[in-house]
């Protein structure tokens, strides 16, 4: 796994902090030390979210919130993988 940067590491921490409720963008722009009444500093921290969720490390199981991934023992059978699922 790649070393993550220090933007990175601060964003899945408060993603562990938000727990089940999942961290939105305006406070990852707070995380990130950005000010979060920008629409455009909003929508970075948002791009900035999708990445991890590309790589796995992330889910967005609702539009706008990013959590931890489940563990595959806790995933529904099929899910995330390509034809399973539904």
């Amino acid at each position: 796994m790649q070393e993550l940067s220090p933007d990175y590491q601060a964003l899945m921490a408060a993603a562990v902090d938000a727990g089940g409720d999942g961290l939105g963008a305006r406070r990852a722009a707070v995380v990130l030390g950005w000010d979060s009444a920008s629409a455009s500093r909003v929508e970075g921290a948002r791009a900035r979210l999708k990445r991890p969720v590309e790589q796995g490390w992330l889910a967005e199981k609702k539009p706008g919130r990013f959590t931890l991934p489940l563990p595959l023992s806790e995933q529904e059978p099929g899910a995330g993988r390509p034809g399973g699922g539904s």
